[in-house]
Formats: structure tokens, sequence, C-alpha cells
């Protein structure tokens, strides 16, 4: 590997994390000195929590034992209906009473570690770190810059064959197309490919601080990462960007790792220095040489890919910046990510009973509608009272059985003799329906006033 002449502090060397802060939790709060049958989760927020990085790293740890997940942002948003605790009204990082405001709510929710989602909130965090009233999952402030500033990172690794050549002028480019992007960016925004002087003159003058790049016609790559407090590289993960919209892989495949690619996650360890998870991205030349395009070391939304074979890197990160040693376990199997767009709905309705079908509702084409089960095991959990109101041929309770759907489950079950009607046994108006056939719910509707749903609405309740 070629010399870097990046100089760094020692003090630069120390992940930028409230040390003392930390220390104090872990001493109060999550090894309290009396014995308890529970011990106290350690609060982590996720900030800013809009975005698809915030809602991977909810999921990668909303199950863990030892961590307690927040969000919040500066604005509503999805967040709102994702996280189960969250603050959406904080200040920008920009604004002048972020810090004592931040700190304010840090403090009062006994917030112990911040995750970063965005390359700036990541810097400034760095940067504050002492002045914070928790620690940072994360790295240092020297590994934050260098990622946000792609001139000075390719500059550090001009000597390395895998960086992209950079065109200081318009009056250096003899060969095109070229590639320009702004030098603080992300997400593909504000990128352009440039066919002619004319067209990159046009292109420089609307781009903030552009760069001027090779054009990198291959396969693009995002490699996910893992370095250790001790900075060991314990996981370079390569995977596809097949299908990239607004800047985000819909379609993901894990891939081998190769020589060339590693020996760029090692390259970028040791010049960035990086804590916790990161991960670069890289294009092939047109002979078919991986170049870096941009690293990071915040959250990418799809390092979900890797999270599938057993490499929690959010759940890593967190341990590690509690200064404990983790390991990788990871399955050896192929895995495709293939997502959407999800859609969640706030709906202004209130109820403490549900009242649920079962034939054709809860039990479709004689398979379980996994769907409404997780709606009544969630209305379970709120303490809502559950009523099965059913016009079953046959013997009911034996049928649930065959399902494997507890009678347990429900608090009454009404086996509705025939020529019975729905609405008479009804007895709290504090209440929703839901059925699959559309008189019952008119019948239900019209008679006792409640919100009726179709099984297709139910997605709406959760």
């Amino acid at each position: 590997m070629a010399q870097h002449d990046l100089q760094y502090n020692e003090s630069e060397l120390i992940c930028p994390s409230n040390a003392t802060t930390i220390a104090k939790y872990l001493n109060d709060v999550v090894l309290p000195k009396k014995k308890m049958n529970k011990p106290r989760k350690t609060n982590i927020l996720i900030f800013p929590g809009e975005a698809e990085n915030a809602f991977e790293l909810f999921q990668a740890l909303r199950y863990s034992t030892r961590f307690a997940v927040w969000g919040a942002s500066s604005r509503p948003g999805f967040g709102n209906l994702l996280f189960p605790r969250y603050r959406d009204d904080l200040p920008n990082i920009g604004d002048s009473d972020f810090l004592p405001v931040f700190n304010r709510f840090l403090a009062e929710n006994e917030i112990a570690l911040i995750f970063p989602t965005h390359d700036d909130v990541a810097l400034y965090l760095a940067e504050h770190g002492e002045s914070l009233n928790a620690g940072i999952i994360g790295s240092r402030r020297a590994c934050a810059w260098l990622c946000r500033e792609k001139k000075q990172l390719y500059a550090a690794l001009r000597d390395e064959p895998f960086c992209p050549l950079i065109h200081a002028n318009p009056a250096e480019v003899d060969n095109w197309p070229v590639f320009v992007k702004p030098n603080k960016g992300q997400g593909g925004v504000g990128c352009f490919r440039v066919d002619n002087h004319n067209e990159l003159t046009r292109v420089l003058a609307q781009t903030p601080d552009p760069l001027i790049c090779e054009y990198l016609p291959g396969q693009e790559l995002t490699v996910d990462c893992f370095t250790n407090r001790h900075g060991e590289l314990l996981f370079a993960g390569p995977r596809s960007r097949d299908v990239v919209k607004m800047g985000v892989s819909f379609v993901s495949r894990t891939l081998p790792l190769t020589p060339a690619i590693e020996k760029i996650a090692t390259a970028l360890n040791s010049l960035l220095k990086p804590r916790g998870l990161w991960f670069f991205q890289t294009k092939e030349d047109a002979q078919g040489q991986a170049r870096l395009m941009e690293a990071s070391c915040r959250a990418a939304g799809a390092m979900s890919v890797y999270r599938q074979l057993g490499v929690n890197f959010p759940l890593l990160a967190a341990y590690d910046a509690l200064g404990m040693d983790v390991r990788i376990l990871k399955n050896d199997m192929h895995l495709t990510l293939r997502r959407r767009l999800e859609s969640r709905y706030i709906i202004d309705c209130s109820y403490r009973t549900v009242y649920v079908d079962y034939d054709d509702t809860l039990v479709v084409d004689d398979k379980v509608n996994t769907l409404l089960m997780q709606f009544l095991y969630t209305c379970l959990n709120q303490g809502k009272r559950l009523v099965m109101l059913s016009r079953h041929s046959g013997d009911l309770r034996e049928d649930m059985r065959r399902f494997r759907i507890a009678p347990e489950l429900f608090d009454q079950i009404v086996h509705l003799p025939e020529g019975a009607n729905k609405p008479d046994f009804i007895d709290d108006k504090n209440a929703i329906f839901i059925d699959n056939l559309f008189c019952e719910r008119e019948a239900v509707l019209r008679q006792t006033g409640i919100p009726v749903f179709d099984v297709d609405a139910v997605e709406a309740l959760l």
C-alpha cells in the first residue's frame, strides 16, 4: 500500500464518544451494583430517524435484549410509525440552539449512545463529541471528515491503483465521457454523466464544489465492512447494486470477496481508521478494474443483506462502542434482496375491543392469514379485548386447532347459531369489526355504528 501524507493528531485516534458519560452509565444503569432480575436496557438513539438506513438500524436493534431503541429527527415522518419511542421536533444541526436542546433531550431520556445516520450528522457529532451527553457509535472526526470530503479522500489515495482519475479543471479533460459529482454528496444526488465541453461547462456551473472524475461504465458494488475498537477489519462483504432508485438499492446480491476488493478494504481501513460499521462503493472502469467511488462511516440501508446471514453490523457496533470484543458469525450461502416502497397509515380510530370473523377472514384459502394474526397479537400486547364472531359450519374450535390457532388467544368465541345476526352479539361500542363479507360489515355499521374493515384493510390498523 502506498504511503499516505495525511497527518492525524493523537487525540483523533480515540473514538469521539464521551467516555465519562458511558462509564457512568455502565456503572449506574447497565451494570447496577444491586442484583436485579432483569438489567435495565441501554438507550440508543438513531439520529436522524427519517431515512432508509435509519429504518435498517431500528430493524437490526429492535429485538436486542441489551438495547432500547429511540429515534429522533427535526420533522414528522415514517419514523413516527416505526419507532416505539420517537421525537420529531428537534432543531437541525445547523441551528444555533441545536446542541443545548439535543443535550437536554439526551439527558432527560438517559440516552447512552447515538447512532448517526447521515454523513453530515456523523461529522458534526464527531466534532462535538466531548460536549455531548451521550457517546457516539462510530468513527472519530478525521474519519468522518475524510468520508465527507471526496477531494481529500482521493488526494490521500492518489497513489493507489484503485483511485479514479480526477481532473483538476475542464481543460485537462481529453477523454469523454466524464462524471461530475459534488464533493460533499451521497445517494447519487447531483451526479451527471457529461459527454462534451459545452455540457461540462453547464453542469459545473450548477454543481456546488464539483469533482470531475473519469467515467466508470462497469459494475457497481457496495462493500459493507466492520472494524473493531482495536482497528482490526473483521469483515468486508461485497453486494451488487443491480437496481438503484432514489439512491437506494432495490435489488442487491451478496458476492464473493475478491482480492482486488479486499485490497481496497484493507487500504481504506488503514487510512480511515474507522470504528464499527462502515462501507465503501466501487465501480469498474472500461478495463473491468474496480475503482473507488466513495466511503462512509455511517450505516447503509441495504446492510440488511448481510444481517440476514448473521452479520448484524449495528448490533456489533453497539457492543463494540461499549468496549466489548465481538466476533463475526456468518452463514455461508447466497442471498438476494428485493425491496419495494412500503406504505404505513395513520388512522383516526381508537378502540378497546376487536370483533373478527373466522372463515375467509382469519383463515383464507385454507391458510392462516398471517397479517391478521400479526394484528391480533399486536392488540393482545396492547391489552385489547379480542372476540371472534363466526358462522363456521362444523366444529369451530377443532378447525382452529387444525390451523394451530389457539382458542385462548380470544377473550370470547361466539359460534353463531343459524339465523343469528352478528350485530346482536356486539356488546361494546368502543370497538372495530373485521369481516370479509360486505353484507356483514354493512349490517354491523348500520346497527352499531362502529368502524368496519375488510381483510385487505387490516394493514391500516397495524
